[in-house]
């Protein structure tokens, strides 16, 4: 999956890893008024308004930007206005890593990580609710990084596939 291509990216390339997902359910459970609104959001399965993620990135950001030889940023952007906004406030992108997985793997993935997770959005209805989301939104992102973006397939062993993202980030 994702986490584990991240762990591996910054063990080689010594990036800071930032996941919008785990900055969210971090606010979540500060039980601050925003985490609060924001946990209605996701047990919904909607995609939380991007200037709340653009925030909470930011601030993280900014925490490690003095020590930082880069920033990996999974899970973002999810739409297309949220990478717009972010390189126009923040940085400009210079790769996006978009890894390919039919969605009945995922959701046999997912339901799998339920077994563990915790996580309020495990569950069969709101992952199929969330592959659809992902779909409409996320498809545009692809086409507006083309230039940028490189499509891995990531059904083969976590090794084969980080070979694939090494051949990517390797040209940066």
């Amino acid at each position: 999956g994702k986490g584990t291509q991240c762990e591996k990216i910054v063990s080689k390339y010594g990036f800071t890893h930032l996941s919008s997902g785990d900055l969210l359910r971090d606010e979540v459970a500060s039980g601050s008024q925003r985490g609060q609104a924001l946990n209605a959001i996701m047990e919904k399965g909607d995609l939380v308004p991007l200037e709340v993620v653009l925030d909470l990135l930011a601030e993280a950001m900014l925490q490690k930007v003095a020590t930082s030889k880069g920033f990996l940023i999974d899970g973002y952007p999810r739409e297309q206005a949220q990478g717009v906004q972010f390189e126009s406030t923040i940085l400009p992108c210079t790769k996006v890593l978009y890894f390919e997985v039919p969605d009945e793997v995922m959701v046999a993935r997912l339901l799998n990580r339920a077994k563990t997770s915790g996580r309020v959005d495990d569950n069969e209805v709101t992952i199929k609710k969330r592959l659809a989301t992902f779909h409409k939104h996320s498809e545009p992102v692809i086409d507006y990084y083309k230039d940028k973006c490189v499509q891995i397939l990531a059904t083969s062993t976590p090794d084969d596939i980080f070979a694939e993202v090494q051949k990517a980030l390797d040209t940066i």
